[in-house]
């Protein structure tokens, strides 16, 4: 009985979750998505026994998310393409800032023992990264004009393309590249398919298959021909009410395919969904033949047994570098923060900003579906007389429990909410100056996804929480918010020239 108890013991750190969501069943079946967070334009390749997902991040640094699975459920954070945005102002949040824009829609390859993935950024030139590792370093090519969301394709005699539909144009172009693949040599319209985007370009037993969004309809649709030039023929697949609409195949070392998919989910954004895929008359089906054109919610793992993994979550910033699960809203002030100043405390030093969707060094990592909790214990000492540094939610909506600097040198708690709208960021201060002298103050946000709202409290003792300022709505919205889901934020900032700084000590996710 010792051992048996000892043995479970030892199982407990292995299959203890970090995060709020765990789709590996442990039965041999997994749930969808197997993250349930904002993971959105997805491209997945297989390296081996290795499958490589890039998503898209905008302005968030750094930048081009890389996670890596063994099968396809599992996943871990791997890297990150760029380090920092270069090439715009707006990366740096001026002349309005990146938000809703940035990096988008990745296209991730690899050939001839090279990773290469093909990005757009905002009002640049397409650029074409290659890596021989995807940890990186990672080094670019820029083209001599935008393709919009890129499709790069290698044929079986190594010629490289990169197909591109404009905008919900539908028109379909194929450039022609040079085999570095660093130019482009020609070009030519190959299809037209009403409101198109998003393409991913296939081969399989001598068919090109070409997948596309169509995002008016929240749809998927998958085309064929022998010919890259044509004719095509194309067939729906699935949409977001069975599914999802952007996404393509990848392939299993035994010669299966498996499908992926994103999928409009409301506030935690858009998740990518794992199918099964079956093929009909040379055409592939998503889900079953007992139950085909629809992505289950749960089926059998396409590779059996491996270890459950996933990206992290919790932080107690006792390491040298940031964890993989941090982003910045945009590229950080690197003298305004660090992990070294106080060793175990990441110190948030305030920014000179008029209000939190302006402020730069705003560290945020993703919500998660369906209920998760942040929670952050922080040491206010160093916060000086107009610095509003805080915790809570950051979207269309961004929330947050902040320790504002009084004008005497106090310290007081207040709870505001600031909405990105059309007109720009207007902030609703709902609880303005609760005193506070505590050395350590914890701070938590809940969000209730399934309820579309958010409750910010906090607590002197660690153990006893205030709720503040009511709920507060979660939205996802591409127009006038991030173009992601609600994010958890930690932020400082100062509408004046100067201010503090705010130590914080960890922080804990979980489910409630």
């Amino acid at each position: 009985m010792r051992g048996a108890l000892l043995a479970a013991a030892l199982l407990l750190p292995a299959v203890a979750s970090a995060q709020v969501w765990r789709s590996d069943q442990g039965d041999g079946t997994y749930r969808n998505p197997p993250l349930n967070a904002d993971y959105p334009d997805p491209d997945i390749i297989r390296v081996g026994k290795d499958f490589y997902f890039a998503s898209t991040t905008f302005a968030n640094v750094p930048g081009l998310t890389i996670l890596h699975s063994r099968d396809l459920v599992n996943w871990d954070i791997l890297s990150h393409v760029l380090p920092k945005l270069n090439g715009a102002a707006e990366f740096d949040l001026k002349d309005g800032g990146s938000y809703r824009a940035g990096v988008y829609a990745p296209s991730l390859r690899y050939h001839a023992g090279i990773y290469y993935l093909a990005v757009t950024p905002i009002r640049q030139h397409t650029r074409i990264y290659r890596a021989r590792d995807p940890r990186g370093p990672w080094t670019y090519a820029e083209l001599d004009r935008a393709a919009f969301d890129p499709a790069l394709f290698f044929d079986d005699d190594g010629q490289v393309y990169l197909a591109t539909s404009i905008g919900t144009n539908g028109t379909i172009t194929l450039h022609t590249l040079d085999k570095t693949a660093s130019k482009i040599t020609a070009s030519r319209v190959i299809y037209y398919n009403k409101g198109a985007e998003g393409s991913k370009l296939l081969k399989r037993n001598g068919w090109y298959y070409l997948f596309n969004s169509i995002p008016n309809k929240l749809a998927l649709t998958v085309s064929r021909s022998r010919s890259l030039d044509g004719p095509w023929e194309t067939r729906p697949q699935i949409d977001d009410t069975t599914g999802g609409h952007q996404g393509a195949l990848v392939d299993l070392a035994d010669g299966r395919d498996i499908g992926f998919v994103m999928r409009d989910s409301g506030p935690i954004g858009r998740v990518t969904n794992i199918s099964p895929v079956f093929w009909q008359d040379g055409w592939p089906v998503w889900g079953t033949p007992d139950r085909p054109g629809r992505v289950p919610d749960r089926a059998r793992k396409p590779i059996p047994g491996g270890r459950f993994t996933e990206p992290p979550a919790s932080d107690d910033f006792t390491a040298v570098a940031l964890g993989r699960q941090w982003q910045w809203n945009h590229n950080p002030l690197d003298p305004y923060w660090s992990l070294t100043a106080r060793r175990g405390w990441l110190r948030l030093r305030a920014v000179q900003a008029d209000q939190l969707w302006w402020a730069r060094n705003t560290l945020v990592q993703k919500g998660q579906a369906p209920r998760s909790r942040g929670e952050v214990v922080v040491d206010p000492a160093g916060i000086r007389p107009g610095d509003v540094c805080g915790f809570g939610t950051f979207g269309k909506y961004s929330a947050a429990i902040a320790v504002v600097g009084q004008p005497d040198g106090s310290r007081a708690l207040s709870m505001r909410v600031t909405e990105s709208t059309t007109a720009g960021p207007k902030t609703e201060i709902r609880v303005a100056a609760i005193p506070t002298k505590t050395p350590r103050l914890w701070l938590r946000t809940e969000m209730d996804f399934t309820a579309a709202t958010a409750l910010l409290s906090y607590s002197e003792d660690g153990r006893s929480f205030t709720p503040l300022g009511g709920t507060v709505p979660l939205v996802y919205d591409w127009r006038t918010g991030t173009f992601q889901g609600v994010q958890f934020a930690l932020s400082c900032f100062n509408p004046g020239a100067a201010g503090g700084a705010l130590d914080v000590d960890r922080f804990t996710l979980s489910r409630f």
